[in-house]
C-alpha cells in the first residue's frame, strides 16, 4: 500500500522536471513572435501579443540561407549515416566472428578511440584536408563521421549476442560469408542498425566546431554554424535568433518522435550488451 501511494508523488515530480526541461523549448517559441519592444518590456511578457507576427522569421531566412543549410545538413547526415553503418557493420561483425592476428589489440584501440575527446582530432583532420585541397565542401563536413567507434562496438555487441548456429544453417544452405553477413546477420541487427543511424544523425545535427572550422562559407555549413551567423547578424533582435532556432530544432525534435523507439533501444542495447 504504501509503495502505491508513493507513485502519485513520483509522477508529480517527474511532471515538474518535464516542465523545467521543456519550458526553455516553449519558451524559444514564443519569443520567436514577439516583437522587439515586447522582448524587451518590464515585466517580461510571457506570451506574444500575436501569433501572426512573422516578421523575425521573415528576418532569420532573409539573413542566413536555410534552405542550403538544410540541404548541406541534410547530405552531411546522410553520408555520416551510410558510412557509419556500412563500416561499423562490417567491422563489428569481423571482430565478433573472424579470428586474424592483432584482432584484441586492434579492438582494443576502437575502445580507446572512443575514451579519446573528439576535439583532440580536429587539427590532424583540418591539415589532412587542407592538404587535399577539400575543405569548404560536403565531403568536409561528412569526413568526421566516415567511421564510428561507438558504432563498431555496439554492433560487435550486438553480433557476438547472437547464435552461431544462425551462421552455421546460412553456410549449409549454401551461403558463402558475404551472403551470410547480407542476407541473414545484417537483417536480424536492424534494431541496432537503426538505433546506430539514428545517433549518428542527432551527433550531426548538432555538430557546430567541426562544421565552423572545416567551411567558412556560408553556403557550405550546415545548420549549427549557419545559427552562429545569424547570431552576428541578428544580434539586435532576439526575437530572429529565437525564430532561426526554431528553425534548426524542430525537425530534430519529430526525428526523435518517429524513431523513438530505435532511440530507447540504441541506450538501452549500448548499456547491457557485453
Amino acid at each position: 500500500m504504501k509503495s502505491k501511494k508513493r507513485y502519485p508523488a513520483v509522477h508529480l515530480i517527474l511532471i515538474l522536471l518535464g516542465m523545467v526541461m521543456v519550458f526553455p523549448f516553449i519558451w524559444m517559441i514564443l519569443s520567436s513572435f514577439k516583437t522587439v519592444g515586447e522582448q524587451m518590456s518590464l515585466p517580461i511578457k510571457i506570451f506574444p501579443s500575436s501569433f501572426t507576427y512573422t516578421e523575425n522569421y521573415k528576418q532569420a531566412l532573409e539573413a542566413v540561407p536555410f534552405v542550403k543549410l538544410y540541404i548541406n545538413t541534410l547530405l552531411m547526415i546522410a553520408g555520416r549515416c551510410i558510412c557509419a553503418i556500412l563500416f561499423s557493420s562490417m567491422a563489428g561483425y569481423g571482430f565478433a566472428r573472424f579470428q586474424f592476428p592483432g584482432k584484441n589489440l586492434l579492438f582494443m584501440l576502437v575502445l580507446i578511440q572512443m575514451m579519446v575527446p573528439g576535439q583532440v582530432f580536429i587539427i590532424p583532420q583540418y591539415q589532412m584536408l587542407s592538404k587535399l585541397g577539400m575543405l569548404n565542401t560536403i565531403f568536409a563536413l561528412i569526413f568526421p563521421g566516415l567511421v564510428s567507434a561507438y558504432g563498431t562496438f555496439l554492433l560487435r555487441q550486438q553480433y557476438m549476442s547472437l547464435p552461431k548456429e544462425l551462421e552455421e544453417a546460412a553456410v549449409l544452405d549454401g551461403c558463402n560469408p558475404w551472403q551470410t553477413f547480407t542476407k541473414i546477420m545484417l537483417p536480424v541487427t536492424r534494431s541496432s542498425i537503426s538505433a546506430l543511424g539514428v545517433f549518428t544523425a542527432l551527433f550531426a545535427w548538432k555538430d557546430l566546431m567541426w562544421p565552423l572550422i572545416a567551411n567558412n562559407d556560408i553556403d557550405k555549413m550546415s545548420l549549427a554554424p549557419g545559427l552562429s551567423v545569424l547570431q552576428g547578424v541578428c544580434m539586435t533582435n532576439k526575437g530572429a535568433l529565437m525564430a532561426g532556432s526554431v528553425i534548426a530544432t524542430v525537425p530534430m525534435v519529430i526525428l526523435y518522435f518517429v524513431f523513438q523507439k530505435q532511440f530507447m533501444e540504441g541506450v538501452a542495447q549500448s548499456g547491457i550488451k557485453g
